[in-house]
């Protein structure tokens, strides 16, 4: 039996809001164990659009998923949190003495004070294809994401789709490939207008081209693509050329065992109050995209707002009798001197 770790805290998700906390529970000497089903830190932001620019986050006028959870990293580093990747919580009992007992699938155990649900909207996979035989090609020819943009250089790539993720990967990986072909079952795109404007440009300049139809076969071995059969719009049948294909049909997300933790749950999102973020169930915060509440906003920015006045709450809750000073960054040499800057 694998020895029961003691904590105070420990946060359900590594993507960016949940390695804010780290950061917001490090300023207030409040140290964390992250849980996270992915194998790296990052959460949507590095397994989704790892290289995709993101213009939202205050005072980086543009950063990638990666860069971002890259400089978070590098943030929450005095802190000396303690991950658990590829684990996901299996069980939670509260007990007897206002705690909470965690168990992964992995089996590791955490016997905790504050449980902090920061897993966006739960785990996701990708909806894939209606392609008999899709599983021998995925992962050497067949990608639902892209996480190095260069391993599609020089690559004839067909993606499929018609929603935002197919439109910025058509125009991201244009000056990359060899050619890349979009391929969606009708002229109607949920993209933003300006994105397929800039498409319907390069095909019109016969950078990229354009096939409304869908894709009905893949021809290949081992799991290497050479080309795909598709039906297009007009009912004929054609053969196009491809090295890899990127499949954007949306994602499944799944709470998985959350949805068993008794959070009177609205529409698999988990309800909060906007002082302390915390949820139905005293000593369970829930932050990101996992909450809701009244004018809530799914944006990483809100996010690190919930993350600091989670931590607050959570301090008063692991350490009542200890009375709270809110001090500033800049001006507290005591959060300077932790974070090994003064």
């Amino acid at each position: 039996m694998t020895e029961t770790i003691k904590t105070d805290v420990v946060i359900v998700g590594a993507g960016p809001v949940g390695l804010f906390a780290v950061f917001e529970l490090g300023l207030l000497d409040i140290k964390a164990h992250v849980v996270d089903i992915l194998d790296r830190p990052g959460g949507q932001c590095a397994e989704l659009y790892p290289e995709k620019p993101i213009y939202d986050i205050p005072g980086l006028p543009m950063v990638t998923g990666q860069g971002l959870t890259d400089n978070l990293m590098e943030q929450i580093k005095p802190f000396g949190a303690t991950f658990h990747f590829s684990e996901i919580i299996a069980s939670l009992e509260k007990t007897a003495d206002d705690r909470f007992l965690l168990t992964t699938d992995a089996g590791t155990r955490f016997d905790t004070k504050v449980v902090v649900i920061a897993a966006g909207g739960g785990s996701f996979q990708p909806k894939k294809p209606p392609i008999e035989g899709v599983e021998a090609f995925e992962e050497k020819s067949v990608h639902y994401a892209v996480r190095k943009m260069d391993v599609f250089r020089g690559k004839r790539v067909l993606i499929v789709g018609g929603g935002d993720s197919a439109l910025d990967w058509t125009l991201n990986l244009a000056p990359v490939a060899e050619r890349v072909t979009l391929m969606h079952r009708r002229d109607a795109f949920r993209a933003a207008p300006d994105s397929v404007n800039k498409m319907r440009k390069l095909v019109d300049e016969g950078v990229i081209d354009l096939a409304l139809g869908q894709v009905t076969e893949l021809i290949g071995k081992d799991g290497v693509l050479q080309a795909v059969k598709a039906k297009l719009a007009d009912g004929s049948t054609h053969e196009i050329a491809a090295d890899a294909m990127l499949p954007f049909f949306g994602l499944t997300m799944k709470l998985g065992p959350i949805a068993d933790w008794g959070l009177n749950l609205e529409e698999n999102l988990v309800p909060v109050d906007t002082e302390k973020f915390e949820t139905t169930t005293p000593g369970i915060y829930a932050i990101g995209d996992i909450n809701s509440y009244p004018g809530k906003l799914k944006l990483i920015l809100s996010g690190f707002h919930e993350g600091a006045l989670m931590a607050q709450a959570a301090a008063r809750r692991i350490n009542p009798d200890r009375k709270i000073v809110f001090q500033y960054t800049t001006s507290s040499t005591s959060l300077q001197k932790k974070l090994g800057v003064a």
